[in-house]
């Protein structure tokens, strides 16, 4: 399966690209508090920066290689992947059979569970009420590249968030 070496369109089916690792500028570096936060009763001495973190490199994002996306609909759900999650995709990852990708189906963005069976290839949603995408002779698919990370949001639309364009 031939992984493109060049972005995808810019908006293309259930999947919008934001831009590529190298359109990005350095940092900023953020401060980072490098205690754990207990999802029960918070301990007070954990209130210091331990040093700085750069997003980029926790989210695997400086290769060249990579590029984000913007999920949209609810296909990857019970992944996490969540509607307007942005996806961090590395083209240089060559796809295995398990993995999350994006991918074009006939020149139609996807982001889906990449599964080899045989010869063949299925695209697997993470959400029981979509149906699995079984390649048949004659389709087209471009693996775009290997999700290797997505950031999620919480807070509902237009409350606090500073949404990236296309």
């Amino acid at each position: 399966m031939p992984l493109a070496l060049t972005p995808p369109p810019a908006t293309s089916g259930r999947v919008t690209v934001i831009g590529t690792a190298a359109d990005l500028p350095p940092g900023p570096w953020l401060p980072f508090f490098a205690s754990d936060v207990a999802a029960g009763f918070p301990s007070p001495a954990d209130d210091y920066a331990e040093g700085e973190l750069d997003l980029r490199d926790l989210l695997g994002a400086s290769s060249p290689s990579v590029f984000f996306c913007r999920a949209e609909g609810w296909s990857m759900r019970d992944e996490g992947i969540r509607d307007g999650d942005v996806l961090v995709v590395d083209r240089a990852i060559e796809p295995e059979s398990g993995m999350v990708v994006v991918a074009a189906v006939d020149g139609e963005l996807t982001v889906k569970r990449y599964v080899r069976r045989g010869e063949r290839v299925v695209l697997l949603a993470a959400n029981p009420d979509h149906e699995p995408i079984e390649l048949l002779d004659g389709q087209d698919l471009v693996v775009w590249g290997v999700v290797t990370s997505h950031v999620g949001f919480h807070l509902p639309n237009g409350k606090g968030l500073r949404r990236v364009a296309a």
